[in-house]
């Protein structure tokens, strides 16, 4: 891979705060929330997916949303939080959020596991979140959840995913994550499908967003970054997954993804020791990681001490 035809910066968003929390069982108090994001803006990575602004009912560990990103305000920060409908835009919107991203599936099974409609239904339910942003003068990004495999239907065909893009085209929606929600995504598959989409859709500016499920998330980044792609979601300490998607496991670890990056000269804008101690206290604090191979072998530059030779007896 020759290293000149890779990007020599790339955009880290950092997404525990929501799709990290939203996996986590026992309430984590708001406080300690707030301690993490904190934490998280030290190190040098400055766009974050802050929380979701779900109906309580549906996402309980999420129902602090409002107060969260009230008090994160004054951080020097990107916010961007996930919406599922109007209801959940106007709450984002009341509170200062200046980024929106949609919920959307791929496919008609998960969908209607996610939101109780089929894909095509669910994503003409998202216009009037549209509207109401640009009357905001709010940026909306779209999502693509289980875009290059779906726990129930297996492969999606590209067809489909050109399908949900022309949609968003006509929302006027031009940002669009395409998420391995649950780690089925391969780096050859990865490729293809930029290069269908870049072609296809060469308005369009894509991110990744990719679970480790099967372990292949960082080859597949590595794809997607030769594909020319410029945004890319992780999660400190790989906390992470979907509550509707069975067998999904964390997403890419943050100080896992920096370090990779980093190894190959492409700048993340991020403080690689300070994420790794970050990591650290996070984990101390969630009881676990969700897989971190800088929490199990620390970084390439962390070399042990060398042998000192001893000559031989006799």
């Amino acid at each position: 891979m020759p290293t000149d035809s890779l990007p020599k910066q790339v955009e880290i968003w950092e997404v525990a705060p929501r799709d990290g929390f939203q996996a986590e069982e026992t309430w984590i108090p708001t406080e300690t929330k707030l301690e993490i994001i904190r934490e998280l803006a030290s190190t040098g990575l400055k766009s974050m997916e802050i929380t979701s602004f779900v109906h309580p009912k549906a996402i309980p560990q999420l129902k602090d949303a409002d107060e969260v990103v009230s008090q994160a305000g004054d951080l020097n920060l990107k916010l961007r939080a996930l919406v599922p409908n109007v209801r959940g835009a106007e709450r984002a919107i009341n509170v200062g959020i200046k980024k929106l991203k949609l919920m959307l599936s791929a496919t008609d099974s998960h969908s209607l596991s996610n939101a109780n409609a089929t894909a095509r239904d669910a994503q003409q339910k998202l216009w009037p979140i549209a509207d109401l942003a640009a009357k905001h003068g709010v940026s909306v990004g779209g999502s693509v959840s289980v875009a290059f495999g779906c726990p129930y239907e297996g492969k999606v065909p590209l067809e489909r995913i050109a399908a949900i893009l022309t949609r968003y085209q006509e929302m006027d929606v031009h940002e669009v994550s395409l998420a391995d929600t649950t780690g089925m995504a391969n780096p050859v598959q990865v490729s293809q499908m930029l290069r269908y989409l870049n072609q296809e859709f060469p308005e369009m500016r894509f991110s990744l967003h990719l679970h480790n499920t099967r372990g292949m998330a960082l080859a597949n980044a590595v794809a997607a970054l030769q594909e020319g792609v410029l945004d890319f979601d992780s999660s400190i300490a790989g906390l992470g997954g979907c509550p509707y998607a069975p067998g999904a496991s964390g997403n890419i670890a943050s100080e896992d993804l920096v370090h990779a990056f980093h190894e190959m000269g492409v700048d993340t804008g991020a403080n690689l020791e300070r994420l790794i101690e970050v990591a650290k206290n996070v984990r101390d604090r969630i009881g676990h990681d969700g897989g971190s191979y800088m929490l199990q072998a620390g970084p390439n530059s962390a070399l042990h001490q060398k042998p000192v030779s001893q000559s031989k007896l006799g």
